[in-house]
């Protein structure tokens, strides 16, 4: 028994010990200004390390004092927050998996239709109170700049193997042909 508990106590000081730079980057990133990239962010971040945080520390005085009370509440809440990453794990392949790209003869990069994706992220990315925020996250990114930098010419674009961020991007940023949208289309998306 005491090397079970010898071994919980070490594993949990380990986890402690990780939490911390979770703690610190969430506090980081809520003292930054205003980034709509990192608004969802910022707090969840914060709360996950907190929770780490107090949950190794039960753990870790539960089994280093052999305290039974402490590691009963600390294994209630380990698989209680396991459960919560699981589901969060899982909901976010369900809702990411369906991809929406398909390769295009002569390009070195796929296409992407938001039909593709899930209903879900769908209706999340069309919503105009979202749509707001994407975009100006989408702006305040240098993914632009760098396309700029990398591909000086249509043609050496279209035959780059670029990412579907910067893929769309250069849509809404460049107004380039990728996606069936016309020029109002895109830049009704854009207001």
């Amino acid at each position: 028994m005491a090397l079970s508990n010898n071994l919980t106590a070490v594993l949990n000081f380990i986890a402690f010990l990780c939490s911390v730079p979770i703690v610190a980057s969430g506090i980081w990133l809520a003292s930054q200004p205003d980034n709509e990239c990192i608004h969802f962010v910022r707090w969840p971040v914060v709360l996950l390390g907190l929770l780490v945080l107090v949950v190794s520390l039960t753990g870790f005085v539960g089994a280093y004092w052999y305290k039974e009370t402490l590691l009963a509440f600390y294994l209630c809440c380990m698989a209680i927050l396991i459960a919560l990453l699981l589901t969060l794990l899982v909901f976010a392949f369900v809702v990411t998996r369906p991809d929406g790209g398909y390769a295009v003869p002569g390009r070195g990069y796929r296409e992407y239709r938001i039909e593709g994706f899930s209903s879900w992220l769908q209706g999340h990315i069309v919503d105009s109170k979202n749509w707001g925020a994407i975009r100006a996250c989408l702006a305040e990114s240098d993914v632009c700049s760098r396309l700029t930098r990398s591909y000086l010419t249509a043609d050496q674009f279209f035959a780059g193997h670029i990412s579907p961020l910067q893929v769309i991007s250069s849509i809404f940023f460049f107004e380039l042909p990728i996606f069936e949208l016309s020029s109002e289309k895109s830049r009704e998306l854009l207001r």
